[in-house]
């Protein structure tokens, strides 16, 4: 190999933090010495906590990994990489043994450094190409320990100003250099343009119901089509660097405990890097996939790179799901084949990929444990990338991808606002006039009964398409929503645009597409092969002959393909139903015909065959529906019986018996145990708001906030009344779940009816619009609201003039410089601010009666002079870059018991004349300057909770008394070493001794 291919082309962001750990930091007042550092003194080889042997092989061989991770050709022969990394940790080794000042080894400059380096170790014995690649290893670790010296040591500070100048810009060059190195010759980042371009266009499009479009176009622009819907999202977990009881900022930053925040959906994974995303049929998810995929494609260079995955796709015939060099091929892509070898894998390695799989409740549930395994073998080899995993509510149980640490979130219904959105985009790009659609959304605001089926952007495209087409008459029930879109479909659409077909009435293209369906159900598919459904069609022609006015097998398939609308072909040589929806309706009716209703309840448990057993009992006549109930009954499992009671709102006519058999059967489920049962309940609707017990009904608070979950997750208005009877229950997590629900529902009308009843008021109120805030009507005392990204300035000024409130809690406020409209806000009692960066005068807070204050700012105001008009402060934590503050800042007669700091002044003055202080955190920068510190902590004599730092916790030992101490936490992302942990126990022998990372702390 020549020798000139041998570099190492490896950026100072890789090489730094490995050498670092060769080389320790110095302590207070290390740089005040009078001649130059030996080296040995910065060396961690040979301390007592030191760098050990296999500490050293290991980051030998973390070095040898990066190198040859980095572009280009491989600069080593396989099975060589062991003895480099041994040699490697071998020379490095003898860094500590070198009769050097750093003075000295700076002179030498890198290569002549390396060359001392490799004579102080013996000979590594490697071949030829192996000590090549070797040498080039020490030469750029020697430059980066130079780099070490030159920033590290005061004394040569003044004489090395320029050589250290010039060993910065020689890094500041190299990795100025790799930037324009593309990987692979080019060929990766020439590719990813070619991919990102054709990844937006692919997705760029929607296949929205109903939509008549342009000639020579098929889709709805995704831009003018998307409407961000809201997810039910877990509430933001508590910071765990709060000491039990001490400052809660991380308690404060969230919004109520036991109920989820609502968050748009398009914001999703800003929130969440890794997420099961749950939704009913209809409600989004695929679009929501391709609304991510296309943003990212579109976005500024070096973002990440989509990958959209159906799992009906990778798994067509039961498939191995593929590897990461397998993606473009196994999802169809036309660019499969043309990817530089390996490209998928180094997208993944570097932790830049999005990860975007569709549909675990759209393959077979045998299937699905695979699936988990093989998604977290992926997470296991490439971790740092995000994911997005879409299913069914009922598809996968709520822990199935807890290990993995994914939150879960829920696609919750269209709100009213959405509906009024997506109906005029429909309108307007069908170019339908403006009249129409307010003639259909008055029609949605007077009738309760077609509102309750505007819940999901798929009926709502059926509405629209159905409404036009029926010049403003509707169908009031699912069954009869899903007939007339088909006949719609197959029998109107192209007979009254004037289109010269062979005529073919509806009925036989149903006979033809339900054989297609109840394949595709039978083998917990969604996506089968064209030739399959050429056979299909084929073996059903001589039974229905009135289809071979369209030819043979291959030319009806072409005509349901191209003119119904009702199939779509994700690939040449694939079809699916354009949803899901309509498989479930043909699938139940050729159950119906083939008179297989055994089979049916056979599925009760499957959640694949949920919808086609309610469509059954909908299309079934009385003694089909009969036998499919009793089925159910007998099964007698949880989800049978709700199943069977979620059917009674399909049958039109039933016997009363039966029908109480079902009502008492459902009973039993209630009070939901646990909020997965909650949850089950919600999804049957409206009807299981008869059967929920009222608040005089449930025994426990655990059984109430559950029953307060399941009618909220009714997600119709009708569940308002029922949920207002909550309103006094004594139990905060019940008031808390009802403060939850808010997003859910109409925003006046749960306002009046529910939260403005609560006793006592909310303390925890999440506002995430200026619509919401002004719906809020009288409480019956000042309530607590979080308010969020959304609310403007002017809209919280504006209800602040006319409402008093007890807290706020401001996130991502975009509200200027100052806050001013809190001046002389007297009822205010608690406040947390966080992320507002402009906020830089806070003197309108001056004089306030407020107990509990955090604040999280950037932006460095003075705070001394407004906190110290704080009389009654309780609590009080600083986070962030604020201006200068002391203890003495605080208000003498304020009864705080409570402090975080995060930069506290080093000499803590005036902390020891808080005699009511019991728990106090000492934030990560601190360190004490002077013996006066330890005095002033010492004060505190009834001080309970302490955290601190690791490096103050040696001065702590030696020189604090601290007779009341009972938590003692120490952030760290090390050890504390045994000797010092005995010495502090001896020392706080009452006092429990923790290690938390720091992160965690700071986070």
């Amino acid at each position: 190999m020549d020798a000139s291919v041998v570099g190492i082309k490896l950026a100072s962001g890789v090489v730094a933090p490995l050498i670092k750990k060769l080389l320790r930091t110095e302590g207070a007042g290390a740089g005040l010495v009078d001649r130059p550092r030996r080296l040995s003194s910065y060396v961690a080889l040979r301390e007592q906590r030191g760098l050990g042997a296999a500490a050293l092989r290991g980051l030998a061989e973390d070095l040898v990994r990066e190198a040859l991770r980095a572009p280009g050709e491989r600069p080593l022969p396989p099975g060589e990489e062991a003895g480099v990394s041994a040699a490697l940790a071998v020379t490095l080794h003898s860094l500590g043994d070198l009769d050097l000042s750093d003075l000295e080894a700076v002179r030498l400059g890198p290569a002549a450094f390396a060359c001392r380096l490799r004579a102080a170790a013996p000979d590594p014995g490697l071949s030829r190409d192996a000590a090549l690649f070797h040498d080039r290893l020490v030469e750029l670790a020697a430059l980066h320990i130079l780099n070490f010296f030159t920033q590290r040591s005061t004394f040569v500070a003044a004489t090395l100003v320029e050589q250290s100048r010039l060993h910065a810009e020689t890094i500041a060059k190299i990795d100025a250099l790799l930037t324009r190195l593309p990987r692979q010759d080019g060929r990766d980042t020439a590719f990813e343009a070619r991919y990102l371009a054709y990844l937006a266009l692919r997705h760029s499009g929607l296949t929205i119901f109903g939509l008549d479009l342009p000639p020579g176009s098929t889709r709805w622009p995704l831009d003018a089509a998307y409407v961000s819907l809201e997810l039910a999202a877990p509430a933001p977990s508590a910071a765990a660097g709060a000491p039990d009881g001490a400052p809660d900022a991380g308690a404060d930053a969230g919004a109520p405990r036991s109920a989820p925040c609502l968050l748009p959906a398009d914001r999703l994974l800003g929130e969440h890097p890794r997420t099961l995303l749950r939704g009913e049929a209809g409600s989004g998810k695929t679009t929501l996939i391709q609304w991510l995929a296309v943003s990212a494609a579109r976005g500024p260079g070096h973002g990440p790179v989509p990958f959209v995955l159906p799992l009906r796709t990778l798994t067509r015939h039961g498939e191995r799901l593929p590897a990461p060099g397998g993606f473009l091929a196994a999802t169809g892509s036309a660019l499969a084949g043309e990817e530089p070898e390996g490209w998928e894998s180094r997208v993944l390695r570097d932790g830049r990929a999005l990860l975007l799989v569709d549909g675990i409740d759209e393959i077979p549930e045998a299937e699905r444990a695979g699936a988990r395994d093989w998604l977290a073998e992926l997470i296991t080899a490439y971790p740092g990338n995000r994911w997005l995993v879409t299913s069914r509510p009922s598809a996968v149980r709520h822990d199935w991808l807890a290990r993995e640490d994914f939150a879960e979130v829920v696609l919750t219904p269209m709100s009213r606002a959405n509906v009024r959105t997506f109906v005029e985009r429909w309108h307007t790009a069908a170019e339908v006039p403006a009249a129409r659609a307010r003639q259909l959304l008055d029609s949605l605001r007077s009738k309760p009964d077609l509102a309750r089926l505007a819940t999901n952007p798929l009926l709502c495209g059926m509405i629209c398409a159905l409404h036009r087409e029926r010049r403003g008459f509707l169908p009031t029930g699912r069954k009869e929503l899903y007939a007339a879109a088909l006949t719609m479909l197959l029998d109107r659409r192209d007979r009254e645009r004037g289109l010269r077909m062979p005529a073919l009435a509806e009925e036989p293209q149903l006979q033809l597409l339900q054989r297609l369906a109840h394949w595709l159900n039978r083998n917990g598919r969604t996506e089968m092969d064209r030739s399959r459904a050429e056979a299909l069609i084929a073996d059903a022609l001589p039974a229905v002959p009135a289809a071979r006015v369209l030819g043979e097998a291959p030319g009806v398939y072409q005509h349901f393909l191209e003119r119904t609308g009702l199939l779509r072909a994700p690939t040449e040589h694939t079809v699916e139903f354009v949803h899901r929806t309509f498989q479930d309706f043909l699938g139940a009716r050729s159950a119906l015909d083939e008179g297989g209703l055994g089979e049916l309840t056979r599925h009760a448990d499957d959640d694949q065959w949920e919808d086609v057993i309610r469509m059954a009992v909908a299309m079934g006549r009385p003694r089909e529906r009969t036998a499919i109930l009793q089925d159910l009954l007998v099964r007698g499992s949880d989800r049978a019986l709700l199943l069977a009671y979620t059917c009674l709102e399909e049958a039109a006519e039933l016997e009363p018996e039966l029908r109480e058999d079902v009502t008492t059967a459902a009973r039993t489920l209630v009070p939901p145990h646990s909020a997965q049962a909650a949850e089950a309940l919600g999804r049957v609707g409206p009807l299981i708001l008869e059967v929920l017990p009222g608040p005089g009904e449930v025994a426990s608070d655990k059984q109430a906030r559950l029953t307060v979950t399941a009618a909220g997750g009714v997600g119709s208005d009708r569940a308002i009344p029922f949920l207002a009877r909550y309103a006094d229950h004594p139990s905060p997590a019940v008031r808390e779940a009802l403060c939850g629900l808010w997003a859910r529902f109409g925003a006046e009308e749960y306002a009046v009816e529910v939260l403005a009843r609560l006793r006592p008021a909310p303390d925890r109120l999440d506002i995430t619009s200026d619509d919401r805030l002004m719906a809020l009507s009288g409480f019956t005392e000042p309530p607590g609201l979080v308010i969020r990204q959304g609310v403007t300035r002017e809209a919280l000024a504006a209800f602040l003039r006319r409402r008093p409130v007890a807290a706020l809690f401001l996130h991502h406020f975009d509200g200027g410089s100052d806050i001013g409209f809190l001046r002389d806000h007297t009822s205010l009692r608690r406040l947390v601010v966080r992320d507002w960066p402009a906020l830089a005068d806070p003197s309108a807070l001056r004089g306030l009666p407020l107990e509990r204050v955090t604040l999280s700012l950037d932006g460095g105001p003075d705070l001394s002079a407004t906190t110290a008009t704080w009389p009654r402060l309780r609590s009080l934590s600083l986070v962030g870059r604020t201006g200068p503050w002391s203890f003495r800042s605080l208000h003498p007669a304020a009864p705080v018991r409570q402090l975080h700091v995060e930069n506290a002044p080093g000499d803590l003055a005036g902390l020891g004349g808080l005699r009511t202080l019991r728990q106090l955190v000492l934030g990560h920068p601190w360190r004490p300057d002077r013996p006066a510190a330890w005095d002033e902590l010492s004060a505190l004599e009834h001080l309970e909770q302490l955290t601190l730092p690791a490096e103050a916790l040696e001065g702590l030992v030696a020189h604090a008394r601290l007779p009341a101490l009972r938590s003692l936490r120490v952030f760290t992302d090390a050890v504390v070493a045994p000797a010092l942990r005995d010495r502090a126990e001896a020392r706080f022998p009452d006092a429990e001794l923790l290690e938390v990372q720091d992160h965690l702390l700071r986070a």
